[in-house]
């Protein structure tokens, strides 16, 4: 046994770490926090301190044995999890549940995981900081405590199975309030006018005009006044600017640049971050730090001094505006500078070359510009063009790094070079341009542009960026925009040889692609929090709850205390609201029924929103039709409402069997007989057509139809979301790019099936055919006990082959539903 036992969080870390030390240490991985809350109860004992609750769940209960059993063996256990509060919450259950010697114990932390860190971390090893663990305890404890008791609340007066969250909540009002001022967005037109100048060399270049007309009577007498009418330059003015470099990357601006130039989620950048940090080639991915030690400015400086020159190279030090900002941590960069393309797939490789260029041009110089500023008379009138330029006379760290733009940026016209000009040049007019456009509303968020907005605001810290987000689209209270757009028409009037034209062109507006849109429940969860919970959903309030985590970890502040304040008001607001609150469904009243007389209204139903005709009160029960994909609660019309009671819309007949289009509970989809098509996406069940209907059904026959069989058993093929795969025994077998997917051949056939075949022979570790259990490899190094339907994960600390049958009969006991007792009438 080696005298050393290292305690990391991941594998991977374990790894890397691994290679760094001698045969003295043994580096072992805590998958983890080893210990938590429970899941199923609050786990918080509110009644005695907010003391928490930590158990051990099953599945880490063979690791908590075995690093114990190891920790007995060792003369130093290294407790070497993340430097943030998350990584010394970890340290700190390690030491409660392995139950270790704190003479023997000590905490290391590094930013980064290389030899020179690690060597320096077992150096300096310091003591558990329980400032920072209860710093923890306190941003687990209070979001326990709202969203276990929030989330009932919102079962019992909206719906079951939706949850709140102190920071998820106040991201979907974010999300929500900014769908709402889009709603109330009434555009207004006006003119631009641009036109475009030649100068005596022939050198073409256009001007604005600084003024807008209202209406396009105003714009059409602009443009006559310039009919004849000569030009000349009236003023011309050169003046020296710079740009300086951005920071080098903290988490929440590496979230943002990757997804303007890389367009990655924020959970896709955290994910490839992650793995670069444990591979040891990226300081620590978590930070709000946009501080370079001395050791990083040092080989950033010759790294630039000797691929680019000394009058590239300027010493920086940045400090950051962030509430609670470490500076002692590091920002983002490469741990070895002069690795500009180490060897990796394609995500790591583009995320590494965005991390070194953003380092490397924050110590480089500013970029040194020349600004034109050129003003353009006419003998007809005193309106005057101006057009800008820009020109680089050094570029500096635009050599090697730009930062990207938001959509708000992007709007804005980049500035060109203009070409040589002196005062009183005559110029020749090609022609002058008078365009309507329509003010813009406010952009919807992109994920980085929220996390953007989080940060501002002081809501959230690095580590919860990420989670935040897939939370709230996973909840489905936020989803990702699909609408393309839709065709806007707008004037151009062109003064071109003297004569005023006019055209009609078209713009696409309102897309929502990509952007975070909320869902009907999102906005009637928000709306309901919003009205009965003000103070939690408040932006000041959880922003200032950040502040107090910030004051517990630098030992300023009780946690328990904090707790104490916060909960005195909130447990009766719960309570209140629990009480006397009325339900909430997101309920319009549209109008009445033509035919009936019956009320017309949309609310929220068990499957999603939906119309009703009628009330409970009515004698005759109400009518219900569900909402199409791309309508909402909020917009629908009376119209759109009443249309939906044409579903279902009987289309025709084919083969002699029904053909009816509907919408259910997964989308639009048509009914052929007793088979079902879902629409594609953009496709309306309310438009469809039978011949449209039919070219579906023959390509979903087509898709099902047996390609071939084997041992007497049919083969089809299809694609799911793995990729191209044939189905054959009820197994479903990928198909790899070694074949031809279109055509594959009976051998190709035989070759997947028994391949298949052999594998599954070699997925199963243990066998209890009498008993009717098996244990079976899954996916990600995991395994899975089988019985029936029943199946149970095992962790991936479990050792699967050395499972007993009663081990793996207990674990399906657990995991068996529970059959209701009959009770006697």
């Amino acid at each position: 046994m080696a005298k050393n036992l290292v305690i990391v969080e991941s594998p991977a870390k374990a790894k890397t770490i691994e290679k760094f030390l001698g045969k003295d240490y043994k580096v072992e991985s805590s998958f983890g926090h080893i210990a938590d809350l429970p899941s199923k109860e609050l786990g918080v004992d509110v009644d005695n301190n907010f003391e928490p609750k930590y158990i051990v769940d099953n599945e880490k209960k063979a690791l908590v044995k075995k690093l114990k059993d190891l920790a007995k063996k060792a003369e130093t256990i290294w407790l070497a999890s993340d430097e943030d509060r998350e990584g010394e919450a970890i340290s700190w259950h390690l030491a409660e549940t392995l139950d270790l010697d704190k003479k023997k114990t000590k905490r290391i932390v590094f930013n980064s995981i290389t030899k020179s860190a690690i060597q320096k971390a077992i150096d300096n090893p310091r003591d558990i900081n329980y400032n920072l663990v209860n710093a923890q305890q306190a941003r687990r404890v209070l979001d326990r405590l709202v969203g276990y008791q929030l989330s009932p609340v919102l079962w019992k007066k909206i719906k079951p199975g939706l949850s709140a969250g102190r920071v998820q909540s106040v991201a979907v009002r974010l999300i929500v309030e900014r769908e709402r001022e889009i709603e109330a967005f009434a555009p207004e037109a006006s003119f631009k006018i641009s036109a475009e100048f030649k100068t005596n060399d022939g050198s073409v270049f256009t001007a604005k005009l600084y003024k807008t007309f209202s209406s396009k009577n105003e714009a059409e007498a602009f443009l006559k006044q310039n009919i004849g009418a000569s030009f000349t330059v009236a003023e011309l003015d050169k003046k020296p600017a710079k740009k300086s470099p951005s920071a080098p990357f903290t988490t929440s601006t590496l979230q943002q640049e990757a997804s303007r130039k890389l367009y990655f989620s924020v959970g896709r950048t955290m994910q490839v971050a992650q793995r670069l940090y444990e591979a040891g080639l990226i300081t620590y991915m978590r930070t709000d730090s946009v501080n370079l030690s001395g050791e990083a400015i040092n080989a950033a400086k010759e790294a630039i001094i000797s691929n680019y020159g000394k009058e590239y190279s300027t010493v920086r030090n940045f400090k950051g505006k962030s509430k609670g900002a470490q500076e002692a941590h590091e920002a983002i960069r490469p741990t070895d500078i002069n690795n500009q393309t180490p060897s990796l797939e394609r995500d790591q490789a583009k995320l590494y070359e965005l991390i070194w260029k953003r380092t490397i041009a924050s110590q480089m110089s500013d970029a040194q510009l020349e600004r034109t500023n050129v003003r353009i008379k006419t003998n007809t009138h005193s309106d005057e063009f101006t057009a800008n330029g820009e020109v680089i006379k050094f570029d500096g760290f635009l050599k090697v790094y730009m930062e990207g733009l938001d959509d708000e940026d992007k709007a804005e016209e980049q500035e060109g070079m203009l070409p040589a000009m002196k005062i009183n040049d005559a110029l020749t007019n090609n022609y002058i341009s008078a365009t309507e456009r329509f003010s813009r509303p406010p952009y919807r968020f992109t994920e980085a542009s929220l996390v953007k907005k989080l940060e501002e605001l002081g809501i959230g810290r690095p580590s919860t960026y990420a989670p935040t987000i897939s939370t709230i689209l996973n909840r489905g209270y936020v989803e990702k925009g699909t609408i393309e757009g839709t065709e806007r028409k707008y004037t151009q009037l062109l003064l071109k040889s003297n004569e005023v034209k006019e055209k009609t062109l078209t713009e696409m507006v309102g897309s929502d692609k990509g952007k975070m849109v909320p869902t009907d429940i999102g906005m009637i969860v928000n709306d309901f929090l919003v009205s009965h919970f003000a103070n939690i959903l408040d932006y000041n309030f959880t922003a200032k709850v950040e502040e107090d985590f910030d004051e517990i970890a630098e030992g300023n502040e009780d946690w328990q205390k904090v707790m104490k304040d916060f909960y005195k008001d909130f447990r009766p607001n719960v309570l209140d609201v629990e009480e006397n609150a009325d339900r909430a469904s997101g309920e319009r009243v549209l109008g009445e029924d033509p035919k009936t007389g019956r009320q017309v209204s949309v609310r929220l139903g068990r499957f999603g929103p939906m119309v009703q005709v009628g009330t409970v009160d009515d004698e005759e029960k109400p009518l219900f039709a569900s909402l199409l994909p791309d309508q909402s609660l909020n917009t629908i019309t009376f119209e759109e409402a009443m249309e939906l009671f044409k579903l279902p819309r009987d289309l025709g007949v084919f083969e002699g069997e029904e053909i009816a289009a509907n919408v259910g509970r997964f989308g639009p989809y048509v009914r052929h007989g007793k088979k079902f098509v879902s629409l594609p996406k953009g496709e309306n069940a309310m438009e469809v057509t039978l011949e449209r209907a039919i070219e579906l059904i023959k390509e979903k026959q087509k898709a099902d139809a047996p390609i071939a069989a084997y041992e007497g058993k049919d083969v089809v093929k299809g694609v799911g979301r793995f990729g191209p795969f044939i189905k054959w025994d009820g197994m479903f077998i990928n198909v790899n790019k070694k074949y031809d997917f279109d055509n594959l051949t009976q051998a190709d056939i035989e070759e997947l099936i028994e391949a298949k075949k052999q594998k599954e022979i070699e997925k199963v570790v243990q066998d209890w055919p009498e008993e009717g259990i098996r244990i079976e490899k899954a996916r990600w190094g995991r395994h899975n006990i089988l019985k029936g339907k029943v199946k149970v994960e095992l962790a991936k600390t479990v050792d699967a082959s050395k499972m007993t049958l009663e081990e793996a009969k207990a674990l399906l006991e657990k995991k068996a539903p529970k059959k209701k007792a009959k009770t006697k009438k």
